[in-house]
């Protein structure tokens, strides 16, 4: 019985075809990546890994992005092998470490690999669930460490979401871990409908004729007709109505609320939970990109009262929350809004979003996957791989912040979110509903729904832990080769691939044609010359433009002298336009020379800004806008001025007739004709000697339209394709190798690691890490290199817990958006101040020795959450560490308090380990660590 028939046979249900190939694959001894949709099934093929390893007495590792996935997994698969079999390590949390079978995030495999951990020891397989976030721009070089350190003898098991460069990911992964086999499957086993909500009208977006896919011909299917007349039809409406009101003022008007800009009624929530209920759409998530947003609409839901559970199943829900906040003192529980939001829960409601605290969300969590949650209304962190599937999911907007910026969303972004949808073994169809506001446009929704998938972008780059890890175990050598072996190389060989082909092409025809050209010049009596790729004379040539092929680089030298006075010209046209623009005052008379209204054009309102000056004007046509740049070919040249009455009326069309018959009776007249200005070219004297070069030179005699030239013309196209390559090729080929030696000159000028003449005997390395680099080695923090001078320099050492935690705070925290807290607005005793001095004095250093090397500038301490971990530590209450960590006059939310709290003991541990308990700085952070870990933090962090 083979190991695969032996874990089938446990299972109530059957293996598709895809995790039967991955299964088969993994117990043949292949490493393998499986990419398929969300709630396809992949973890299977990573439930199958962790049964090889127990059956064969080794060990496997099981690692999640985010400790949410942890934490389920690690329940899912103590549940089925027993708690002494399944162990569970995460930031905060150690649970049976030495278990054949352990849970971990990502980054805790890495740590251990660096560590050169004994943990390591018997490791068969390591399962990398949500493997593409290898693309995410802070974390995503994490996943590729962890892939190009292990052990050859490791299978690797990776699991993706469908993504389009999936057969490029997986050659890479076979170059780098060798034997893997990549397994794709793009079906989804619960299909999955797209709507669009109109009102109270809810449409399908794709017209329910076009269903068969042969009928298409490979092109996406049409957009529902109806929808679209619908969506014309309310936009006129609006319009007349909108129209109409302004006709009787504004008087207001009974109804439901409108939208401040007069296109559509605001949406109801409780109108749109109604109309998923009657529709049998429950239970639902409702994706809000705001966690403001979540908490307003479950506010909006509650205030109507609207409820979706029966009182059997109230008292259901009064069971688990009284179960999960056991650990929560009352105090607490009334800072944190218990009551409202366990009454929520009570009617089927809730939010789920990073801003609760973790044990909220995951009560909502299993009362949503037991039927007790019908609607919650979450942000897309509820997307990343947790286990809440719902039969529809709802999206208001297309649009989110990314933390610097509003943009829209991408096809991968929405298939992640509506992949939710559809519970397999329950729905026969999931629900994707889009709501439809004057934004949305439904062929951009078909589009987003259509792409299916998104491309896996590598976002490695080194760092200054990863270098001086990289330098101790593999020297520079051997680190700038695993570099050369990272995705992010290998996509960019790819790239280079293609245009090193069409560079070799261009330069094979260049040689041809250079044949072609010097026959046909000889032909003529001509030398044939040569130059290189930039222009200049080839090796050889004593005389510049010799021959016929230096004639026509001195053509080519002279159109594009010639093209660039001419924009220097436009550029200083451009800006004395601007300027006398600006300078326009009111009752001044000026000709517009192009456009619907040229003529003459009196200025009623000046403008007011001077980058983009926009006078108003009223023309002698009667028509009054605003004019700009692109108005003229020529400064504006005042022409007379007109008396304008000091109410003039240039709103009513009667006013402006009157405006324009005034401009005319002032006999101001439009200048006739075109003023000539002399060219610049004409004077400019470099171009004069190029110009009575070319005409002395032996080819000038050659008629244009002779064959020389055209074969001429095609040569240049060459040389342009050839330079365009060898700079697309270097570019792309050098930025990691760059980078890392950028951050070695940071290293070594610092201290971290330096040169030894000769290799070391033991290891053949040519860099040496010194004793400050092995402690920044056990540093992994965006500030590791701060983190590791302050402690060198000493500025810590004689804090009091409460302050030491509040300086590490300052280079974990990062405020939201624009709130940013410096140094000078913390308030604190004059140790804390002291020595947060120092610590930006030590980063400011820092930065300097960055900046020389060309290395992006570490990240500014912050002090926004210091003062609240500072009072949490000294043991006050939540609610003043809460209301001392807002921003704005606004309470931190519970969960980013926890999870701040969370990122300083983590920092604190790791300096606790590499100074040591018995060092006064040491035996600081484990109090200080003690102190933060009480009450609500503990509770959450366990």
């Amino acid at each position: 019985m083979s190991q695969l028939d032996a874990f089938t046979s446990r299972l109530d249900f059957g293996l598709d075809p895809f995790q039967r190939r991955a299964c088969e694959a993994l117990e043949a001894g292949h490493g393998v990546l499986v990419c398929a949709p969300t709630g396809a099934g992949k973890t299977i093929v990573g439930e199958f890994a962790v049964h090889l390893a127990l059956a064969g007495g080794t060990k496997c590792f099981y690692t999640t992005p985010i400790k949410a996935l942890s934490n389920q997994k690690y329940a899912d698969l103590a549940a089925v092998h027993g708690h002494e079999s399944v162990g569970l390590l995460t930031g905060d949390s150690s649970i049976n470490p030495d278990a054949p079978i352990v849970v971990m995030t990502t980054e805790v495999v890495r740590n251990m690999i660096y560590a050169e951990s004994r943990a390591l020891d018997g490791l068969s397989h390591v399962v990398m669930d949500e493997v593409h976030f290898l693309a995410d721009r802070f974390r995503g070089a994490v996943w590729e460490e962890v892939i190009l350190h292990l052990e050859p003898s490791v299978r690797v098991v990776s699991l993706s979401a469908t993504v389009s460069n999936a057969e490029e990911f997986g050659e890479w992964i076979q170059t780098v871990r060798g034997d893997t086999s990549v397994i794709v499957d793009e079906h989804r086993p619960v299909p999955l409908s797209q709507h669009m909500l109109v009102g109270q009208r809810m449409f399908d977006l794709f017209d329910s004729a076009d269903r068969d896919p042969a009928d298409r011909k490979g092109s996406r299917p049409r957009v529902n007709p109806e929808l679209k007349r619908h969506i014309r039809h309310r936009i006129l409406l609006a319009e007349d109505e909108r129209d109409s009101s302004r006709g009787r003022g504004r008087g207001g008007g009974g109804g439901q609320p409108r939208r401040r800009d007069g296109r559509g009624p605001l949406l109801s929530r409780p109108n749109l939970v109604g109309r998923l209920d009657r529709e049998g759409l429950l239970p639902a998530i409702g994706f809000i990109f705001s966690r403001a947003g979540c908490d307003a609409a479950l506010a909006q839901c509650l205030r109507s009262g609207i409820a979706l559970l029966t009182p059997e199943e109230a008292a259901e829900v009064d069971a688990v929350v009284d179960r999960r906040l056991t650990e929560l003192s009352p105090s607490d529980a009334d800072v944190l809004g218990v009551q409202e939001w366990r009454e929520g829960l009570r009617r089927g409601l809730a939010s789920h979003h990073a801003g609760m605290l973790p044990t909220f969300r995951h009560a909502v969590e299993e009362l949503f996957v037991r039927g007790l949650v019908r609607m919650v209304f979450a942000t897309e962190t509820l997307a990343l791989g947790i286990n809440m599937p719902a039969r529809s999911v709802v999206l208001e907007r297309l649009v989110k912040y990314n933390g610097e910026s509003h943009v829209d969303l991408t096809p991968g972004e929405f298939t992640q979110l509506t992949g939710r949808a559809g519970r397999r073994g329950i729905d026969v169809e999931g629900h994707a509903v889009v709501v439809w506001t004057p934004e949305v446009v439904p062929e951009e929704v078909a589009g987003l729904a259509g792409a299916r998938t998104f491309p896996l972008r590598s976002s490695f780059s080194p760092e200054y832990n990863m270098a001086v890890n990289l330098l101790g175990r593999l020297g520079l050598d051997g680190a700038r080769e695993l570099l050369h072996r990272s995705f992010a190389q290998f996509q960019a060989d790819r790239s280079v691939v293609g245009l090193a082909r069409k560079l070799h092409e261009s330069q094979r025809a260049l040689r041809k044609l250079d044949g072609e050209l010097a026959r046909a010049a000889e032909a003529r009596g001509l030398e044939p010359g040569g130059v290189d790729a930039t222009g200049a004379p080839a090796a050889g040539e004593t005389e510049a433009y010799a021959g016929f092929l230096g004639y026509v680089t001195l053509r080519e030298e002279i159109r594009r002298r010639e093209r660039d006075l001419k924009y220097r010209k436009r550029i200083n046209t451009e800006d004395a336009i601007v300027a006398d623009l600006a300078a326009l005052k009111r009752g001044h008379v000026i000709g517009v020379p192009v456009g619907r209204h040229r003529g003459l054009a009196v200025i009623v309102e000046p403008a007011t800004q001077a980058a983009d000056p926009k006078p108003l004007v009223v023309t002698e046509d009667a028509w009054c806008g605003r004019i700009g740049l692109r108005d003229f070919v020529n400064p504006p040249e005042v022409l007379g001025n007109m008396r304008l009455p000091k109410n003039a009326d240039r709103r009513t069309g009667r006013g402006r007739r009157d405006l324009a018959s005034a401009l005319r009776s002032t006999g101001i007249e439009m200048p006739r004709g075109r003023s000539k200005k002399r060219a610049d070219a004409a004077d400019d004297p470099e171009l004069a000697q190029m110009r009575r070069t070319l005409r002395a030179h032996p080819a000038h005699q050659i008629p244009n339209g002779d064959e020389l030239f055209r074969l001429a013309e095609k040569r240049n196209r060459l040389l342009r394709d050839i330079v365009t390559a060898e700079r697309s090729i270097g570019e792309r080929t050098s930025t990691l190798g760059v980078t890392f030696d950028h951050i070695v000159g940071v290293l070594s000028e610092l201290g971290y690691v330096e040169r030894v003449r000769e290799a070391s005997e033991s290891t053949g390395h040519n860099m040496r890490v010194t004793e400050s680099g092995k402690l920044l080695a056990r540093i992994y923090s965006e500030s590791d290199l701060v983190v590791t001078e302050c402690i060198r320099a000493g500025v810590w050492d004689d804090l009091s817990p409460a302050d030491l935690a509040a300086v590490v705070a300052a280079l974990v925290y990062e405020s939201r958006r624009d709130s940013y807290g410096g140094v000078d607005a913390l308030p604190g005793s004059t140790s804390l101040r002291t020595a947060m001095a120092a610590t930006v004095d030590i980063w400011s250093k820092v930065t300097a020795v960055e900046s020389r090397h060309r290395v992006s500038p570490t990240r500014e301490p912050d002090t926004g959450f210091s003062l609240a971990v500072a009072t949490w530590a000294s043991g006050r209450s939540l609610s003043e560490a809460l209301l001392l960590a807002g921003e704005r006059g606004q309470l931190l939310s519970p969960g980013d308090f926890v999870r701040w709290n969370r990122q300083v003991i983590d920092l604190l541990e790791q300096i606790r380990l590499c100074v040591g308990t018995d060092t006064r700085l040491g035996g600081t952070a484990r109090s200080a660590v003690k102190a933060i870990r009480r009450g609500v933090v503990a509770a959450e962090l366990g």
